[in-house]
């Protein structure tokens, strides 16, 4: 098992994309600290992994609070005696934060800036802690989550998009400040991924374009991100720092023009 002897902490641990890649990280060896504001889903996750015969703490995180990052840090670190994986997966992305969010003109800038303390102010805190313990040990590997929205711009969301792109940028900047010190940073760009809350929030018809956006003819799973994120923190990408791997089915590989062309010329070639 390539994470045997490793520990990694995965922030917002609890559910969606973050539960998917805690339980990616214990079913290979690591063991893992579930951060997450949800305390019952979190001990749920833990209690999942250790009933799979894998090893998981739950650690109560608000990723506005800094002392909670040092607090979880800290618990794994004794328990433990390392931390080798951080995945910065957690982001501010409350349903009033969803709602609220919707161009520059309307946002309250209480709500800009609480998405910024939660989403580029928590994953910086995050990056903070876990280097002050990797470097302790000669290395460690970090892993943000940001968002296809962060790579390019989207017609709503101007706080969640901008936020993302600060999550890239911190990413290359980690890389960059800490990687002779053996510590690794990078970073995952998901596209709109299935879930449960994505099929229960968002309209079939909204979900109907990200899925024709797509070269693949589907949208992904948070296993599918689980995986690239397990790949990143792993040795098999020891050569691998400062990089964003985008997670969305070749979304943003191409022009905006794709979609409306591949009908044309489909209708075309049917005529």
């Amino acid at each position: 098992m390539r994470f045997k002897g490793k520990v990694a902490i995965v922030t917002g641990g609890a559910s969606g994309l973050g539960r998917a890649t805690a339980l990616r990280l214990a079913s290979e060896g690591a063991v893992v600290g579930i951060a997450d504001i949800n305390d019952a889903a979190a001990k749920t996750v833990a209690e999942e992994i250790a009933d799979a015969g894998g090893t998981a703490r739950a650690l109560h995180l608000d990723i506005t609070v800094e002392d909670h990052f040092r607090a979880a840090v800290g618990a794994m670190v004794d328990g433990f005696g390392r931390l080798d994986i951080m995945h910065n997966n957690a982001a501010f992305t409350s349903p009033e934060a969803i709602s609220g969010d919707t161009d520059i003109l309307e946002i309250p800038d209480v709500l800009w800036d609480q998405i910024f303390a939660g989403t580029v102010r928590g994953t910086m805190q995050g990056c903070r802690h876990a280097i002050l313990a990797m470097r302790k040990q000669g290395g460690g590997s970090i892993v943000n989550t940001a968002s296809m929205y962060g790579v390019d711009a989207f017609y709503k969301m101007p706080a969640y998009c901008v936020s993302k792109a600060a999550v890239i940028q911190l990413t290359k900047q980690v890389a960059t400040a800490f990687g002779r010190e053996g510590i690794r940073c990078n970073a995952v760009a998901p596209s709109m991924i299935t879930t449960p809350l994505l099929e229960a929030s968002i309209p079939p018809a909204f979900i109907a374009m990200n899925v024709d956006a797509t070269l693949t003819g589907y949208l992904g799973t948070p296993d599918d991100v689980a995986q690239a994120v397990a790949w990143l923190a792993s040795d098999e990408a020891r050569y691998i720092t400062g990089q964003v791997i985008r997670v969305d089915g070749g979304s943003t590989a191409h022009l905006p023009t794709y979609a409306d062309a591949r009908r044309f010329y489909d209708g075309l070639a049917a005529a």
